[in-house]
C-alpha cells in the first residue's frame, strides 16, 4: 500500500559499524497502555503498561527489555501494596525472523512468602535492611524460564527475590540496597530484576478537556508523577535473540509482552496457590503490548479485549483494526478543535510503522531501511507476516548525547527504533501528526507539545535503569515535570549520562562480552521520514482519551 504521493529519498550518510542519518528533522523549530481495555482495567496486577527495548549503553553486545505492569500504584496503597500475581505468567517475546511468532520467550512466574498470618496487618514489623530480613513479613520470589524456537522451557533461576513495594523511610531506610540486592547476574551474562519502580512514562493527561483546553493552555503537569509500577527488566546478549545468533547480519528484532492467566480460576479456600499451576496448566492470554498506545487508541472499543488475547500473527487479518490505522480519528479531532487541516487518508505510512517496520522491502511510502526484520540478511521473506510489535535495530550504535525526541531529532537509537525510558513519545508524535510527513515542517500551534519533557525522577545509567519507587504521592504536588523545550535530556535510560544517575542505581559490573557491531546500511529520506515516524505514536496517544468529541 502506498501514499498517493510517494516520499522521495533524500541524502543519507552511512557509517561503518552502525548508522548515521542526516537531514531528518523537520525544518524549524493514559499513559502508554494503562487501563486500555475493559477486562484488563479490572485486573491491574496483570495489566501491562509500557514496554521498552534498547541497546544497553554500558554493556556492548547486550540488549535490555523493560516491561511494566500494574498502573497507577499509589505509594500509600497499604496494607497489601502491589505484589505480582501468583496465578499469572509474565512473558517477554522476541521475533527475529519476521513471521510474527516468538523465537525467544522469557517467562516470569511468582510465589508469595507470607508470614503475617493472624498476628498483624503490617507488611513489615520493623526496619527492613535486607531482602531476607525477618522484619519483612511479606515477600515474593520468582522463577525465570526461557524457550528458544519452541524448545522445552529451561529454568534460568528459581527463588530469586523480588524487590518489595516501598513502604516508607521508617520501614525501609535504605531502599537502594534492597533494589541492588534484587538485581541478579545469571549464567550467560544475563541480568534480571523484578520489583517496584517509579513509573517512567511522563506526560500531561489533561486531554479530556477538549484536547488540553482547546488552546493548549492546560499543559505542563506530569500526570504520572509520584506513581509506581511493577517492573521486570532483563538484559541478554544480542546473540541470544538475533536470527541465527548473528546480530551483524540479522540485527532487527521485534518485541512484545504478554500476560497469561490460568484458563480456569478458583478463588477462596479451595484455590491452589503458587506459580506451578500457571506454568503447567491450561492458560489464556489476557494482556499484550508492543508499541505504546496501540490497543488504547488505534484498536476500536469492540475489539480491545480481543486484541489483548490474540497473537501478533493474526493482526494483519483483522480488517477493522487495519482500517483504523489507515483512516485515524486523531487528525480529524485536531482539525475540528484547532482548525489544522487533517492529512488525507489512507495513512499507509502508519501501516508500515505499526505492522512491517521501516523498510523499502514492503512497498511502504517511507523510503528507508531501519528496523524491519525484512532487512535481516538471512530472513525468509516469504514467511514474513505484518504484525504489531516494537522493533529494534541492534546495530544502531549507542548515542553519545541522547535526544529525547529520538529519530525526529536525528538520534536513531531512539523511538520508534525501539524505545528508551526517556524518549518523549508524546512530543515526538505531536510534532508530526498534522502532515509533517509530507511537508517536513512543524505545525506552529502544536509545536510546544505537552510541556512535560523529562521524568520526575532521574533514570540510571546501568541496569535496571528505572528510578527507585516513590514513597508518597505527595511528591507530585505542584511540579510540572517540564524542562523547557530544548529537545534533549540528560538521563535517557538506555543512553543516560552518568551524571544523571539516580541515587542507589545498580552498578552492574560490565561483562567481558564485546560484540562486533556489524554494518547496517540505512537509506533514509529527508525531513519527511522523521515526521512520518513521529506521527504514528501521537495518532494513537491522542485518540485513547475520552473527550467530548470522540
Amino acid at each position: 500500500m502506498r501514499f498517493a504521493t510517494v516520499l522521495r529519498a533524500g541524502a543519507a550518510t552511512v557509517l561503518a559499524g552502525g548508522v548515521a542519518l542526516a537531514g531528518l528533522g523537520p525544518a524549524g523549530s493514559a499513559a502508554s497502555s494503562h487501563r486500555e481495555a475493559p477486562l484488563i482495567a479490572a485486573d491491574p496486577a496483570v495489566d501491562n503498561t509500557d514496554l521498552y527495548a534498547f541497546v544497553s549503553p554500558e554493556r556492548a553486545g547486550y540488549v535490555t527489555f523493560i516491561a511494566n505492569w500494574q498502573p497507577f500504584e499509589d505509594p500509600d496503597g497499604g496494607p497489601n501494596f502491589f505484589p505480582f500475581a501468583t496465578d499469572a505468567a509474565y512473558l517477554i517475546n522476541v521475533d527475529s525472523d519476521g513471521d510474527a511468532k516468538a523465537d525467544a520467550v522469557f517467562r516470569y512466574t511468582f510465589s508469595n512468602v507470607d508470614k503475617r498470618g493472624g498476628d498483624t496487618f503490617l507488611y513489615a514489623n520493623g526496619p527492613v535492611t535486607s531482602l531476607d530480613d525477618e522484619n519483612l513479613l511479606f515477600r515474593q520470589t520468582y522463577t525465570l524460564e526461557s524457550s528458544f524456537h519452541g524448545e522445552p522451557w529451561k529454568t534460568r533461576v528459581t527463588g530469586a527475590p523480588v524487590a518489595p513495594s516501598r513502604v516508607g523511610q521508617a520501614t525501609m531506610p535504605d531502599y537502594a540496597k534492597l533494589r541492588n540486592d534484587a538485581n541478579k547476574r545469571l549464567t550467560g551474562g544475563w541480568n534480571t530484576f523484578a520489583g517496584q519502580a517509579d513509573d517512567p512514562f511522563y506526560l500531561d493527561l489533561r486531554v479530556f478537556d477538549l484536547l488540553y483546553g482547546g488552546d493548549l493552555s492546560e499543559v505542563g503537569r506530569d500526570t504520572l508523577k509520584g506513581y509506581n509500577v511493577n517492573t521486570i527488566a532483563l538484559q541478554v546478549p544480542f546473540t541470544d535473540v538475533a536470527l541465527k545468533g548473528d546480530p551483524a547480519r540479522n540485527p532487527v528484532i521485534g518485541v512484545w509482552t504478554t500476560t497469561e492467566r490460568a484458563k480456569t480460576r478458583i478463588t477462596g479456600p479451595a484455590a491452589t496457590t503458587g506459580a506451578a499451576d500457571i506454568r503447567t496448566g491450561e492458560r489464556v492470554q489476557v494482556s499484550r503490548l508492543g508499541n505504546p498506545l496501540v490497543n488504547e487508541v488505534v484498536v476500536p472499543a469492540a475489539l480491545k479485549d480481543a486484541f489483548n488475547s490474540i497473537s501478533p500473527d493474526k493482526d494483519a487479518g483483522i480488517a477493522a483494526v487495519v482500517a483504523r490505522v489507515t483512516d485515524p480519528e486523531l487528525p480529524k479531532l485536531i482539525e475540528k478543535i484547532y482548525k489544522v487541516p487533517a492529512p488525507p487518508s489512507p495513512r499507509n505510512d502508519l501501516v508500515e510503522i505499526f505492522l512491517t517496520g521501516i523498510t523499502t522491502k514492503a512497498g511502504g511510502p517511507i523510503k528507508a531501511d531501519l528496523n524491519s526484520q525484512l532487512n535481516n540478511a538471512d530472513v525468509d521473506a516469504k514467511s514474513f507476516r505484518p504484525a504489531e510489535m516494537l522493533r529494534l535495530n541492534l546495530n544502531v550504535p549507542v548515542t553519545a548525547q541522547p535526544n529525547r525526541l529520538g529519530v525526529l531529532a536525528g538520534d536513531f537509537q531512539g523511538f520508534p527504533n525501539g524505545r528508551r525510558l526517556a524518549d518523549d513519545v508524546v512530543d515526538i508524535s505531536l510534532q508530526a501528526v498534522e502532515g509533517a510527513a509530507q511537508t517536513g515542517k512543524l505545525v506552529d500551534a502544536l509545536a510546544t507539545g505537552d510541556k512535560v519533557d523529562v521524568n520526575d525522577n532521574a533514570f540510571g545509567d546501568s541496569f535496571p535503569y528505572v528510578a527507585l519507587p516513590n514513597t508518597t504521592k505527595a511528591q507530585a504536588a505542584g511540579s510540572s515535570g517540564s524542562s523547557g523545550s530544548s529537545g534533549s535530556s540528560g538521563s535517557t535510560g538506555g543512553g543516560a549520562s552518568p551524571a544523571a544517575s539516580a541515587p542507589g542505581t545498580v552498578n552492574a559490573t560490565p561483562s567481558a562480552f564485546e560484540s562486533g557491531s556489524g554494518t547496517t546500511a540505512v537509506m533514509v529520506g529527508t525531513s519527511a521520514l522523521a515526521a512520518g515516524l513521529g506521527a504514528t505514536l501521537f495518532v494513537g496517544w491522542w485518540r485513547r482519551r475520552n473527550n467530548p468529541l470522540s
